[in-house]
C-alpha cells in the first residue's frame, strides 16, 4: 500500500555558538534551526532542517518565516498526498508555493529520508550511490581578532579536523584584512589552503585593487566578493584570472546557475542545498557546472546536523569536489541535537552507514533547545 503522509511538525531550535562568528553581513552568537518531522501512514518519519544565517541578515527568509510558512501553506498542500512520489511533490509545491528555497529544502530532505529508510538504503543511494565514504571539511576563521584564529587554526591542525581554512573578511578596510590573512598564512605555513570569503563585502573598484594582493598572500580562492546582483562585475574579475573566483549569494538554484554559466562569472560554484531549493535543484546546478566545466565547492548555512549530514549524502555521490567542502557547522554549536554526532576526523566528515539520512534526532536535546511561544 502507497504510504501517505499524515503531518507534517516543526519547530525551532536556538543553539549558541561556541564563539561570535563575524562575517561582513553579520555577527553570530548563536545559530537557529528549523527541524521539519514528516510522518506517514507507514510510521516512517523523515527529518529536515531549515537553516539561515542571522535571521533576514543574509536573505529573504528567517526561521521565524520558515516555520510559519511551513505550517500555513506546505502543510496543508502535503497532508494527504503519497509520500513516495517525490517528484510530483516538488512540481505540487512549485505549482503552488513561491520562492521559499530553505523550507522547500527541509521539506525535501525529509521526505528523500523516509524514503531512503523504507527502501533499507542511504539518501546517497537515491542520487546513484557514494562514491566517497568522508568529504574534506574546511573550517571558517571569523572570531574578528587575529590572535584568536592562529590559535583556533592550529588547534584543528592539531586535531587533525581540518587542513583547510577560509577566512571571513570585509568588515574592515582591505588594507586591514590583508594584515591578518598573512598573519593566518605565517602561523599555518605554505602549504595549508586558505580561502576568503567577503560576503559582498568589497565593492568591484576594491576587489579590482586587492584580488593581486589576495594572490600573492596565498589565497587559492575568494567568494562573493561584490554584490551578488552584480554579475557583470563578477564575470569581469573572474576574467582577470589573478585568483579563482567564486559564486554563493550570487547562485540561488539552477537558472541562477545557467545565467551565471553563460555569463561566465565565476570558476567555482558553491553548492548550498538549502540556497538551491533542495536536494535535487542542488544535484541540477551541479550538473549544470559540470557541463560549463566550472568546478565544484560543497557549501554551508552553518547549518546543524540535519541539513549538514543531507548535503554530505549528496556530495558524496560527485566524481569532482575539486574544492572540498565547508560541512563544518554543527562543530561551530556548543551541543548536537543527535543521539550520536557525526564524525569528524582526519580532516574528513565521516558519512553514517545507516538507512535515510543514517542520523537519528535527541528528543530531549530538541526539547531543551525548542524556542519556546
Amino acid at each position: 500500500m502507497t504510504p501517505i503522509i499524515i503531518d507534517i511538525n516543526c519547530l525551532i531550535v536556538d543553539i549558541p555558538t561556541i564563539r561570535p562568528h563575524k562575517m561582513s553581513v553579520a555577527t553570530m552568537g548563536s545559530q537557529s534551526m528549523v527541524i521539519v518531522r514528516i510522518m506517514s501512514s507507514d510510521d516512517v518519519e523523515g527529518i529536515g532542517e531549515a537553516t539561515t544565517i542571522a535571521g533576514l541578515n543574509y536573505g529573504g527568509e528567517s526561521p521565524e518565516s520558515i516555520k510559519t510558512n511551513i505550517e500555513t501553506y506546505f502543510r496543508p498542500l502535503l497532508i494527504g498526498q503519497p509520500a513516495n512520489q517525490i517528484a510530483a511533490l516538488r512540481r505540487l509545491i512549485a505549482k503552488n508555493i513561491k520562492d521559499n528555497h530553505f523550507a522547500r529544502s527541509a521539506i525535501e530532505t525529509a521526505l528523500y529520508d523516509a524514503r531512503a529508510k523504507r527502501l533499507g538504503v542511504s539518501v546517497a543511494d537515491l542520487f546513484g550511490g557514494r562514491i566517497h565514504d568522508a568529504i574534506s571539511v574546511a573550517w571558517t576563521l571569523a572570531s574578528g581578532e587575529t590572535a584568536v584564529d592562529v590559535a583556533e587554526a592550529q588547534k584543528m591542525l592539531d586535531l587533525r579536523r581540518h587542513n583547510i581554512f577560509k577566512l571571513k573578511i570585509g568588515r574592515r578596510e582591505p588594507k586591514e584584512d590583508l594584515s591578518y590573512i598573512e598573519s593566518i598564512r605565517k602561523a599555518v605555513g605554505d602549504d595549508i589552503s586558505l580561502r576568503v570569503d567577503l560576503n559582498q563585502g568589497w565593492s568591484e573598484t576594491q576587489a579590482v585593487r586587492y584580488l593581486q594582493p589576495l594572490a600573492d598572500l596565498g589565497v587559492e580562492l575568494v567568494e562573493q566578493p561584490i554584490h551578488f546582483k552584480n554579475l557583470d562585475g563578477m564575470a569581469r574579475l573572474t576574467a582577470l584570472g589573478r585568483v579563482p573566483i567564486m559564486a554563493d549569494e550570487s547562485l540561488r538554484g539552477p537558472q541562477d546557475g545557467f545565467v551565471l554559466a553563460g555569463k561566465h562569472c565565476a570558476n567555482v560554484f558553491a553548492i548550498k542545498i538549502e540556497q538551491a531549493g533542495g536536494l535535487q535543484p542542488a544535484r541540477d546546478l551541479m550538473a549544470i557546472a559540470e557541463a560549463a566545466d566550472i568546478s565544484l565547492y560543497g557549501g554551508t548555512m552553518l547549518e546543524g546536523s540535519v541539513s549538514t549530514i543531507a548535503a554530505a549524502h549528496l556530495f558524496s555521490t560527485m566524481p569532482r569536489l575539486e574544492w572540498g567542502t565547508e560541512m563544518f557547522g554543527p562543530l561551530l554549536l556548543t551541543d548536537d541535537i543527535l543521539t550520536e554526532p557525526l564524525d569528524y576526523s582526519d580532516f574528513t566528515l565521516k558519512l553514517p552507514a545507516g538507512p535515510g539520512l543514517g542520523v537519528t534526532l535527541d528528543d530531549d536535546k530538541l526539547a531543551f533547545y525548542a524556542r519556546k511561544p
